[in-house]
């Protein structure tokens, strides 16, 4: 490449750059030096005080409660929108009247705005008048407050966002399968082979490369979650619901408690860098880029 090309190429290459040091890498660098300092508060300065901030999640309670349910969240959400999001696909990627309509239902949740989906799911949640309510009413059934309870909380919340994920990650898969070669299909069908035969053999190893990048994107998303929590249980009730960001925005924003909320967030940041390789490492022998 000659020198005025390799110049130009870096130089439209530079605001991309300037952004992405700006707003993620020094925010970053940062967080991780305030970790290990005091919360400043008022004219009382920050004061470096070492691992003492880790030291105290060793010690909190809602911190382990946090984790727990952010485990579980993430075991409820990521294969059921993995799951639902590669039915969907394989349920449109066929040609049939009403196929467009039907696409574009999957994919609407996904362009609503995360507070107006809370807001949505709230209304379906209420006891008493409430849409889930209306219909256990046509079966007798007794009014229950799903969003309400300790029992329920975590799954009602883990409920929205698969169904407002699945349909986003179902772009990925229907793009995947339209690329699968027609000459491989009619090969199999003419050796006798099964549609499910197929998808399991064949269909599944091609896409496995998508569902590599979907599995990371829905675990990453897992553990940010906070919209959903803030809008419909605030972290209850009796911290049901607390997960481990949304623990972070309360001591940032809530308590002010900036030192504790930077080494919780570099805990956070620990955790999606532990999961994420582990993830690429686990499906390295099954995926495969051509």
């Amino acid at each position: 490449m000659p020198k005025r090309e390799w110049i130009h190429a870096w130089l439209l290459l530079l605001p991309a750059f300037v952004f992405l040091i700006a707003f993620t890498h020094l925010p970053a660098v940062q967080t991780l030096i305030d970790s290990f300092w005091s919360t400043p508060k008022g004219r009382r300065p920050a004061v470096f005080v070492g691992g003492d901030n880790y030291a105290r999640m060793l010690a909190d309670p809602i911190l382990a409660k946090a984790l727990w349910n952010s485990a579980v969240y993430a075991a409820l959400t990521i294969p059921a929108s993995v799951v639902l999001a590669l039915a969907m696909a394989l349920l449109v990627q066929a040609r049939f009247a009403g196929v467009a309509l039907m696409r574009m239902a999957f994919f609407t949740p996904t362009v609503l705005p995360l507070i107006a989906v809370a807001n949505i799911w709230l209304f379906f949640y209420a006891p008493g008048f409430g849409l889930i309510d209306q219909i256990r009413g046509l079966f007798g059934l007794p009014s229950v407050n799903l969003a309400g309870q300790p029992e329920t909380a975590l799954y009602a919340v883990a409920a929205v966002t698969v169904w407002k994920e699945a349909g986003f990650f179902m772009v990925f898969y229907l793009a995947a399968l339209q690329a699968v070669p027609p000459a491989l299909r009619e090969a199999a069908a003419i050796e006798g082979c099964g549609r499910w035969t197929f998808f399991r053999r064949v269909t599944l190893p091609l896409i496995m490369p998508t569902t590599l990048f979907v599995t990371v994107n829905a675990t990453i998303n897992a553990f940010r979650l906070v919209d959903h929590v803030f809008v419909m249980t605030r972290g209850g009730p009796d911290n049901a619901t607390m997960l481990l960001l949304y623990y972070v925005f309360e001591n940032g924003f809530r308590y002010w408690d900036t030192a504790y909320a930077a080494a919780l967030t570099i805990l956070l940041v620990a955790i999606l860098t532990v999961v994420g390789l582990g993830q690429f490492f686990a499906a390295d022998r099954r995926v495969h880029y051509r």
